[in-house]
Formats: C-alpha cells, sequence, structure tokens
C-alpha cells in the first residue's frame, strides 16, 4: 500500500516513518481507547491521527506514553485520558529501535519505556510502527535501556554485569545515560543505563533475570507484546508482519 498522501518533500526517511504510521492507523475505528507511542514514528502518528479525526469526524481517546506525547496530543486536539481513568485500551501504536522476526523489541531510546510498556501491556493489541533499518537477526545492536532508580544506580549497575556475566555477557559496556554530571532523569523521575551487549542471544530469559534485580524498574525488552509491526519504506509503501 502507498502513502501516495505524502507531501513531497520528505527525506527518504521521513516518507517511511509517515508511510508505516499512516497503514497502521488502518486499525483505528471511531469509539477507541489509544495509546500514544513516543518517538519520531510515533510522531507521525500522532499528526496523521489527529488529521483524520479532523477529516472524517473519527472519535478516540487518547493515553500518551510520555509527557512530550501528551503535549503533542493535546496541542493538535486529540481527547486525552489517563490510563488509571481509562482502564483498558483497545490498542496501542508506538515505535520501536529494533524488531526481529519473533516480534520481539528492543524499545526506550527516546527514555519513555516505562510508561510504553505498562500502556502496551494494558491494550487488547500493541501495533508497531517502523522502518527496515530497524529489523535485526538477533537483538542487541542497540543498547539495550534498562530503567533504574535513582538511589544506589551504581550499585544497581553491578549487579546487572554480574547477571550479563552469567549470560555470557560479560565484560560489555554500561553506561549512565546522559553522564554522571548530567544524567537522565525519565519522566517518573528514574536513571535509564544502556547495556551495550552487540546481541542478545535468549531476549525473553535476559529480560526476567535483569527484572529481579533490585533498583531495576524495567527493561527496554519488549517479548511477546507486539500484534503486529508495520514497515515503512521510502517509497511510501508499508508491509505488516504479524496480525492483519
Amino acid at each position: 500500500m502507498t502513502d501516495a498522501s505524502a507531501p513531497t518533500d520528505l527525506s527518504p526517511a521521513e516518507r517511511a516513518k509517515r508511510a508505516a504510521a499512516a497503514r497502521a492507523l488502518n486499525y483505528v475505528e471511531t469509539g477507541m481507547t489509544l495509546g500514544l507511542g513516543t518517538g519520531s514514528t510515533a510522531d507521525w502518528m500522532v499528526r496523521l491521527l489527529a488529521e483524520r479525526m479532523k477529516a472524517e469526524g473519527l472519535r478516540v481517546i487518547g493515553v500518551p506514553t510520555s509527557t512530550r506525547t501528551a503535549a503533542q496530543a493535546s496541542a493538535l486536539g486529540i481527547p486525552l485520558s489517563t490510563l488509571d481513568d481509562a482502564g483498558w485500551l483497545d490498542l496501542t501504536i508506538d515505535g520501536a529501535d529494533e524488531f526481529d522476526d519473533a516480534r520481539r523489541l528492543i524499545k526506550g531510546g527516546g527514555g519513555a519505556l516505562l510508561q510504553e510498556k505498562i500502556v502496551a501491556a494494558a491494550s487488547d493489541r500493541m501495533v508497531v510502527i517502523t522502518d527496515p533499518s530497524k529489523h535485526v537477526e538477533r537483538l542487541g545492536a542497540f543498547p539495550l535501556p534498562v530503567e533504574v532508580v535513582r538511589f544506589g544506580h551504581e550499585t544497581t549497575a553491578r549487579l546487572i554485569a554480574r547477571v550479563l556475566d552469567e549470560h555470557g555477557l560479560g565484560g560489555r559496556r554500561i553506561a549512565l545515560r546522559g553522564g554522571p554530571s548530567g544524567a537522565f532523569v525519565s519522566d517518573e523521575g528514574h536513571h535509564i543505563l544502556d547495556l551495550h551487549l552487540g546481541a542478545i542471544p535468549e531476549p525473553e530469559r535476559l529480560n526476567t533475570a535483569l527484572n529481579v534485580v533490585p533498583g531495576v524498574v524495567e527493561t527496554g525488552l519488549f517479548c511477546g507484546i507486539a500484534s503486529a509491526i508495520v514497515v515503512g519504506y521510502e517509497d511510501g509503501t508499508a508491509r505488516v508482519i504479524g496480525e492483519q
């Protein structure tokens, strides 16, 4: 399917992102409560959703996954709710930093992985919007974000290093996002450690092991959550992997 309505002055990368976002909006029906993702591809989805609402009278309520997305959606006139008030969502549309053939993901490059995972888990379906550059045979080339509490984060990093040793990933670099003099702080007030692993042989097993480390809040491994992945291409076409 070609995104024929795309502006002609977009870069190839932006055209691919827009194509994925436009195709994913085919899943949206009036009356839905939607999880609104965070990131450059999700940015296109929010913009195109607002256009559809104005042009077609589409009625939806959005639950944003970050303060950034909340501000964008509100400015575009999309009605918003909190996850607690919504209770359960019909659909979440969000991007990814990596995906594999099993529809496993690495997310969190934008720092919103905790809210993104909670919102996705509270949805009937999660549709991922992305481009071919994010497709990998094995997850891990993109640094794995792990959200941790600020208290004792250096100790938490040492405990994570032990887990990596146990999984044959010893000696890999663990970096505090933003650095010691200006560490990144998530919407929930936490830090993020980026694990430079190169490859993750067993994502589900590593995700489970990391999540029991004291100080770890959540990881950027999304396993068994995505129902479908919509891949957009530079020529404006898109294809769906998984649920149609």
